[in-house]
């Protein structure tokens, strides 16, 4: 006799499905699109740079593995190189409101200022929306899409997982590797690694 799932089971079962199907935004994937407001106040829809490379960078100003990058000058050094190259850089905060690394637009618009940061926005994701549906697991952890709207490497930023600036100038960085081989029409070699830093500060309910 074929035992039934009870209503409310199926339909919990059903979404966490549908949530493991949409949210991983794996490599070769399609990358899913999202709408954000950014730090100085305009909406943007990935959908916005089709045609173009994009890098979705985590982001928690709190966080020494995030201060590695920043405070090293690193994080700063990518987002002007690329961007000059014509690549779009999103940096993202999902951290909730009263979690480490909440801003408000005006406190990442200073923060931006203070560090000399470029990305091509800043975009205030404080319900996790954007962080659950590519399933960003860390500050930092970067995503990089390709011209066609795939995802071509989602992970770590770079092969030395550790809050020490002076591993910086050593490391393999693996957002760079993913750019520069894709650009060169080339297989990414590396397109896939664990990601490394503070865990990203989701809202207790968004889960």
């Amino acid at each position: 006799m074929k035992r039934s799932i009870p209503g409310p089971m199926f339909l919990i079962l059903a979404t966490c499905a549908a949530l493991l199907l949409i949210g991983a935004a794996k490599v070769g994937d399609t990358a899913p699109n999202f709408t954000a407001t950014a730090s100085n106040g305009k909406i943007v829809h990935l959908s916005d740079y089709s045609g173009k490379y994009v890098v979705l960078e985590w982001h928690n100003k709190g966080c020494p593995y995030v201060g590695k990058q920043y405070n090293s000058g690193n994080m700063q050094r990518l987002q002007k190189q690329w961007t000059a190259r014509g690549v779009v850089w999103l940096t993202i905060i999902s951290s909730a409101p009263g979690k480490q690394g909440y801003v408000t637009a005006g406190e990442e618009n200073a923060y931006l200022a203070k560090m000399q940061a470029a990305p091509t926005a800043a975009l205030l994701d404080p319900t996790g929306e954007i962080g659950h549906l590519y399933d960003a697991k860390t500050s930092p952890h970067m995503i990089v899409i390709n011209a066609q709207g795939t995802v071509i490497y989602n992970g770590a930023i770079d092969d030395k997982p550790t809050t020490d600036l002076g591993d910086v100038p050593g490391a393999t960085n693996y957002v760079s590797l993913a750019l520069e081989q894709s650009l060169a029409g080339k297989q990414v070699a590396t397109p896939a690694t664990r990601p490394y830093g503070c865990s990203v500060k989701y809202s207790d309910s968004s889960h």
